[in-house]
């Protein structure tokens, strides 16, 4: 049999996604797509165990004989060449730094030391899905953003992600550029939320799902959605103008409440002289998943080699 499917897995900071790809037809095969919850401060053995779990429920779900690899998208800081990580300095997966990922999945799934378990960083393996069948697929040069418990994105220009060059921020993302009195991450992210409605209120919340439901009765919620959408259009519109990027696509769970900031937000870009398209992303997971898959296409792995180790 001709082995046409990859496993897609997207880590989250607290659980693993995972399934089958036809890397034909792009087509998330949805009788094997698994999840599993994750303590990201357990050790690092029992983090792989896991993972490896989850990566043994989806293939006892396909022809044994289908599967060509299996294609990770990791947050960082992580080696995506040599499939080693290097997270530390934040809340998660700190036992996993310098474990090589690739060699310990391998070895616990008992393949050879050839087959292909590949890595790309998770927002740009979302930001690639969306390229190749989502919401940027007829666009040359797209943006992805993930909103959430932090503010991910990626520049796309005919499928690849671009990192280095003048047309983008260093590495190829801007959670880490300067904004009010930090960095963009401390004011497009859920902590946000959380940090401002306490300093007004003195109440504290627990995510943006929660903030949603206030927002019909809550002025004070309503006018956080009011300035997170006006502050997200004036902070991203330089970068979309410089990348020429001809659509931007909002992903993460900040984006389950669009409907509360999303025209502010589209409002705020042509207010800054920034006509790209914003489209919500409709596949969410399934894109990442994709992006992930496509790791294994030959021709998509060698045209990212340069890429890798700069994410």
């Amino acid at each position: 049999m001709k082995q046409n499917l990859a496993i897609g897995v997207d880590i989250g900071g607290s659980h693993i996604s995972c399934a089958a790809v036809d890397l034909n037809s792009f087509r998330v095969l949805k009788e094997t797509r698994t999840e599993k919850a994750v303590d990201n401060k357990a050790e690092a053995n029992q983090i792989i165990m896991v993972w490896v779990q989850a990566l043994k429920d989806v293939i006892k779900n396909i022809p044994s004989d289908s599967l060509k690899g299996i294609g990770f998208g990791m947050p960082g800081p992580f080696d995506y060449v040599k499939g080693i990580s290097y997270i530390k300095g934040v809340a998660k997966y700190e036992n996993l730094y310098g474990c090589n990922v690739k060699n310990a999945i391998s070895d616990s799934l008992g393949f050879h030391g050839d087959f292909p378990i590949r890595f790309m960083n998770d927002v740009s393996t979302f930001a690639v899905g969306e390229a190749l069948v989502g919401k940027a697929a007829k666009a040359e040069r797209s943006i992805s953003i993930t909103l959430g418990t932090g503010f991910g994105s990626a520049f796309i220009s005919n499928r690849i992600p671009i990192v280095d060059g003048t047309e983008v921020p260093k590495l190829g993302c801007v959670y880490h550029l300067p904004y009010g009195d930090n960095i963009a991450d401390d004011y497009f992210s859920t902590r946000w939320f959380i940090g401002k409605y306490k300093k007004l209120t003195g109440k504290e919340l627990s995510g943006v799902k929660e903030f949603a439901k206030l927002a019909g009765t809550d002025k004070i919620v309503m006018d956080l959605f009011t300035e997170f959408g006006t502050n997200l259009g004036i902070f991203l519109a330089p970068w979309l103008k410089k990348f020429k990027a001809e659509i931007v696509v909002v992903g993460g769970n900040i984006s389950h409440a669009y409907d509360l900031f999303g025209g502010i937000f589209e409002n705020s870009l042509m207010n800054e002289g920034c006509s790209c398209k914003v489209a919500l992303s409709e596949l969410k997971e399934d894109a990442a998943f994709i992006g992930a898959a496509y790791l294994l296409d030959e021709t998509f792995w060698k045209d990212i080699q340069h890429a890798l180790p700069l994410m």
